[in-house]
Protein backbone atom coordinates (compact mmCIF):
# COMPACT_ATOMS: atom_id res chain seq x y z
CA UNK A 1 0.00 0.00 0.00
CA UNK A 2 0.99 3.77 -0.83
CA UNK A 3 2.19 6.16 1.92
CA UNK A 4 -1.25 9.11 2.49
CA UNK A 5 -0.88 11.49 -0.30
CA UNK A 6 -1.66 15.34 -0.26
CA UNK A 7 -4.05 14.63 -3.14
CA UNK A 8 -7.03 14.66 -1.59
CA UNK A 9 -8.29 11.84 -4.39
CA UNK A 10 -5.55 9.53 -3.66
CA UNK A 11 -6.01 9.89 -0.18
CA UNK A 12 -9.70 8.99 -0.83
CA UNK A 13 -8.76 6.06 -2.44
CA UNK A 14 -6.99 5.19 0.22
CA UNK A 15 -9.78 5.39 2.91
CA UNK A 16 -11.50 3.53 0.67
CA UNK A 17 -9.62 0.84 0.36
CA UNK A 18 -9.72 0.75 3.95
CA UNK A 19 -13.23 0.24 4.55
CA UNK A 20 -14.04 3.70 5.09
CA UNK A 21 -17.69 3.85 3.50
CA UNK A 22 -18.15 7.27 3.60
CA UNK A 23 -14.66 7.88 1.44
CA UNK A 24 -16.83 6.59 -1.75
CA UNK A 25 -18.86 9.54 -1.25
CA UNK A 26 -16.42 12.27 -1.07
CA UNK A 27 -14.45 10.48 -3.83
CA UNK A 28 -17.32 10.84 -6.13
CA UNK A 29 -17.88 14.92 -5.11
CA UNK A 30 -13.98 15.39 -5.98
CA UNK A 31 -14.27 13.16 -9.24
CA UNK A 32 -17.33 13.91 -10.81
CA UNK A 33 -16.71 16.65 -13.43
CA UNK A 34 -13.39 14.27 -14.07
CA UNK A 35 -15.16 11.27 -15.04
CA UNK A 36 -18.21 13.96 -17.07
CA UNK A 37 -14.88 15.07 -18.94
CA UNK A 38 -13.89 11.73 -19.65
CA UNK A 39 -16.58 10.20 -20.46
CA UNK A 40 -17.28 13.15 -22.64
CA UNK A 41 -14.28 12.47 -24.48
CA UNK A 42 -15.07 8.89 -25.08
CA UNK A 43 -18.68 10.24 -26.82
CA UNK A 44 -17.29 12.59 -28.60
CA UNK A 45 -18.29 11.86 -32.62
CA UNK A 46 -20.35 8.89 -31.49
CA UNK A 47 -23.08 7.95 -33.91
CA UNK A 48 -26.32 8.42 -33.40
CA UNK A 49 -26.93 4.23 -32.73
CA UNK A 50 -25.89 4.87 -29.42
CA UNK A 51 -28.16 5.16 -26.83
CA UNK A 52 -26.34 5.32 -23.67
CA UNK A 53 -25.41 8.58 -22.15
CA UNK A 54 -22.12 9.87 -20.31
CA UNK A 55 -23.91 10.26 -16.80
CA UNK A 56 -25.26 6.46 -17.33
CA UNK A 57 -21.57 5.86 -17.91
CA UNK A 58 -20.08 7.66 -15.42
CA UNK A 59 -22.55 6.18 -12.69
CA UNK A 60 -22.00 2.45 -13.96
CA UNK A 61 -18.16 2.95 -14.26
CA UNK A 62 -17.77 4.82 -10.26
CA UNK A 63 -19.78 1.82 -9.20
CA UNK A 64 -17.24 -0.71 -10.65
CA UNK A 65 -14.33 1.64 -9.65
CA UNK A 66 -15.19 1.45 -5.89
CA UNK A 67 -15.80 -2.40 -5.84
CA UNK A 68 -12.74 -3.75 -3.35
CA UNK A 69 -10.07 -4.75 -6.47
CA UNK A 70 -8.08 -7.97 -6.01
CA UNK A 71 -5.00 -6.18 -7.02
CA UNK A 72 -5.35 -4.56 -3.85
CA UNK A 73 -6.67 -0.78 -4.89
CA UNK A 74 -4.86 2.22 -6.81
CA UNK A 75 -1.74 3.78 -6.53
CA UNK A 76 -3.43 7.27 -7.28
CA UNK A 77 -5.62 9.46 -9.33
CA UNK A 78 -3.44 8.21 -12.33
CA UNK A 79 -4.05 4.57 -11.34
CA UNK A 80 -7.86 5.48 -11.19
CA UNK A 81 -8.23 7.53 -13.67
CA UNK A 82 -6.50 4.84 -16.51
CA UNK A 83 -8.66 2.29 -14.81
CA UNK A 84 -12.03 4.59 -15.08
CA UNK A 85 -11.08 5.03 -18.81
CA UNK A 86 -10.74 0.68 -19.08
CA UNK A 87 -13.85 0.55 -17.47
CA UNK A 88 -16.14 2.94 -19.59
CA UNK A 89 -14.72 1.68 -22.89
CA UNK A 90 -16.20 -2.03 -21.67
CA UNK A 91 -19.05 -0.52 -20.23
CA UNK A 92 -19.31 0.84 -24.15
CA UNK A 93 -18.57 -2.34 -25.78
CA UNK A 94 -20.73 -4.55 -23.37
CA UNK A 95 -23.65 -2.49 -24.18
CA UNK A 96 -23.06 -2.86 -27.18
CA UNK A 97 -22.98 -6.49 -27.51
CA UNK A 98 -26.02 -6.76 -25.40
CA UNK A 99 -27.89 -4.65 -27.68
CA UNK A 100 -26.71 -6.91 -30.94
CA UNK A 101 -27.98 -9.74 -28.98
CA UNK A 102 -30.83 -8.42 -28.48
CA UNK A 103 -31.90 -8.48 -32.39
CA UNK A 104 -33.56 -10.96 -33.83
CA UNK A 105 -32.32 -12.74 -37.29
CA UNK A 106 -29.20 -12.02 -38.87
CA UNK A 107 -28.87 -7.80 -39.09
CA UNK A 108 -26.34 -6.37 -36.99
CA UNK A 109 -27.01 -2.96 -35.79
CA UNK A 110 -23.47 -1.02 -35.54
CA UNK A 111 -22.66 1.58 -32.75
CA UNK A 112 -20.15 3.76 -34.08
CA UNK A 113 -17.51 6.57 -33.37
CA UNK A 114 -15.85 8.83 -35.41
CA UNK A 115 -11.82 8.68 -35.62
CA UNK A 116 -9.00 9.24 -37.38
CA UNK A 117 -7.44 6.27 -36.09
CA UNK A 118 -5.28 5.44 -39.21
CA UNK A 119 -2.22 7.58 -39.48
CA UNK A 120 -2.74 8.48 -43.39
CA UNK A 121 -6.74 8.34 -43.26
CA UNK A 122 -9.24 10.55 -42.33
CA UNK A 123 -11.41 10.51 -39.84
CA UNK A 124 -14.06 7.62 -40.56
CA UNK A 125 -16.54 5.34 -38.52
CA UNK A 126 -15.88 2.19 -36.58
CA UNK A 127 -17.60 0.23 -34.73
CA UNK A 128 -17.91 0.49 -30.47
CA UNK A 129 -17.16 -3.42 -30.35
CA UNK A 130 -14.44 -3.82 -32.93
CA UNK A 131 -12.30 -1.43 -31.72
CA UNK A 132 -12.85 -3.30 -28.15
CA UNK A 133 -11.91 -6.63 -29.83
CA UNK A 134 -8.91 -4.85 -31.36
CA UNK A 135 -8.13 -3.22 -28.05
CA UNK A 136 -8.35 -6.24 -26.21
CA UNK A 137 -5.92 -7.74 -29.14
CA UNK A 138 -3.36 -5.09 -28.55
CA UNK A 139 -3.24 -5.44 -24.79
CA UNK A 140 -2.13 -8.91 -25.02
CA UNK A 141 0.92 -7.63 -27.79
CA UNK A 142 2.00 -4.68 -26.15
CA UNK A 143 -0.34 -3.53 -22.83
CA UNK A 144 1.71 0.07 -22.56
CA UNK A 145 0.47 0.41 -26.25
CA UNK A 146 -3.42 -0.42 -25.43
CA UNK A 147 -3.07 2.35 -22.32
CA UNK A 148 -1.93 5.03 -24.65
CA UNK A 149 -4.42 4.26 -26.89
CA UNK A 150 -7.42 4.52 -24.21
CA UNK A 151 -5.68 7.60 -22.68
CA UNK A 152 -5.13 9.54 -25.59
CA UNK A 153 -8.60 8.43 -27.91
CA UNK A 154 -10.71 7.30 -25.96
CA UNK A 155 -10.00 9.39 -22.92
CA UNK A 156 -8.83 13.07 -24.64
CA UNK A 157 -5.85 13.30 -22.77
CA UNK A 158 -3.37 15.14 -24.21
CA UNK A 159 0.17 13.71 -25.10
CA UNK A 160 1.52 15.80 -21.71
CA UNK A 161 -1.40 14.30 -19.39
CA UNK A 162 -0.83 10.62 -21.36
CA UNK A 163 3.06 10.83 -20.53
CA UNK A 164 2.03 11.86 -16.79
CA UNK A 165 -0.59 9.29 -16.52
CA UNK A 166 1.60 6.54 -17.55
CA UNK A 167 5.30 7.84 -15.93
CA UNK A 168 7.15 8.12 -19.14
CA UNK A 169 8.23 11.14 -22.11
CA UNK A 170 6.21 12.62 -23.90
CA UNK A 171 8.53 11.18 -27.00
CA UNK A 172 7.58 7.81 -26.03
CA UNK A 173 3.90 8.73 -25.77
CA UNK A 174 4.13 10.67 -29.39
CA UNK A 175 5.93 7.08 -30.45
CA UNK A 176 3.49 4.42 -29.37
CA UNK A 177 0.49 6.62 -30.10
CA UNK A 178 1.62 6.44 -33.60
CA UNK A 179 2.53 3.09 -33.50
CA UNK A 180 -0.89 1.84 -31.83
CA UNK A 181 -2.73 4.39 -34.47
CA UNK A 182 -1.02 2.14 -37.38
CA UNK A 183 -1.53 -1.20 -35.79
CA UNK A 184 -5.16 -0.26 -35.02
CA UNK A 185 -5.33 1.28 -38.70
CA UNK A 186 -4.65 -2.31 -40.18
CA UNK A 187 -6.60 -4.09 -37.84
CA UNK A 188 -9.90 -2.09 -38.30
CA UNK A 189 -9.74 -1.49 -41.40
CA UNK A 190 -9.38 -5.69 -41.87
CA UNK A 191 -6.02 -6.06 -43.46
CA UNK A 192 -3.09 -8.00 -42.19
CA UNK A 193 -0.58 -7.24 -39.64
CA UNK A 194 2.35 -7.64 -41.32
Amino acid sequence: MTEPSQDPVSQCLIELEQGDELARDRLLSLIYDDLRALAGGIFRGGGAGNTLQPTVVVHEAFLRLVKPREDGGYNGRKHFFAVAAMAMRQLLANHANERRAAKRGGDREREEMHTAIAVDEGSRAIDVVDLDDALTELTKLDERLARVVELRFLSGLTVEETAEALDVSERTVQKEWQLARQWLGVRLGGGSKS
